[in-house]
């Protein structure tokens, strides 16, 4: 998986929803591509079947209680060339549509007192529910292209509320660092 962005505050330009040291996964193949590069894909969106990601198993992060599993939201196509620019234009809906809308379909699991929230996934995919304890390692839903998504992947994000309305984001380190933005990580 490729990470991005991981070495700037707030990570997706904003301290909205808590998501000032989120960091997203983008699942690759071996040429490091997460869909075939191609002509068509600069100026149409794509399936997000056509990427190696969708569908990938999401597990746990860490070991704690679901507070929250939100499903339903639809998966929609993937927007890389040109198509892009105008699906940024309907960011402003979803901010006023609120998390679920950015978020997308997603899980909150509490451990130790942080809010891990796993977002993005895919539709119809959860297989937790809220109150539940999971383990780090345990499948929690698959990846998709829900909510605020140009295409598929993991967004990953730590709170010190299970509110993202209200709360404060909190840095996030894998096996005691943060990964290198654009670095391959192998999960």
């Amino acid at each position: 998986m490729q990470n991005s962005p991981a070495n700037r505050v707030p990570s997706h330009g904003t301290q909205l929803f808590a998501t000032g040291h989120a960091i997203d996964f983008t699942p690759v193949d071996g040429n490091g591509r997460s869909a075939p590069i191609t002509f068509v894909a600069l100026f149409r969106p794509q399936p997000p079947e056509q990427f190696v990601g969708f569908g990938r198993a999401v597990t746990a992060p860490v070991s704690g209680i679901v507070q929250a599993a939100h499903d339903g939201e639809p998966d929609h196509a993937a927007f890389r060339g040109f198509p892009s620019i105008g699906y940024a234009a309907t960011q402003a809906q979803r901010l006023r549509e609120g998390w679920p809308a950015l978020a997308g379909n997603h899980v909150i699991i509490e451990g130790s007192g942080v809010f891990i929230a796993l977002c993005h996934l895919k539709r119809g995919s959860l297989c937790v529910r809220p109150g539940q304890l999971v383990n780090c390692g345990d499948p929690v839903g698959r990846c998709g292209n829900s909510g605020n998504s140009t295409e598929p992947h993991l967004h990953v994000q730590a709170m010190d509320s299970a509110d993202p309305g209200r709360a404060s984001a909190v840095p996030i380190a894998f096996r005691g660092s943060l990964p290198r933005n654009g670095s391959i990580v192998h999960a």
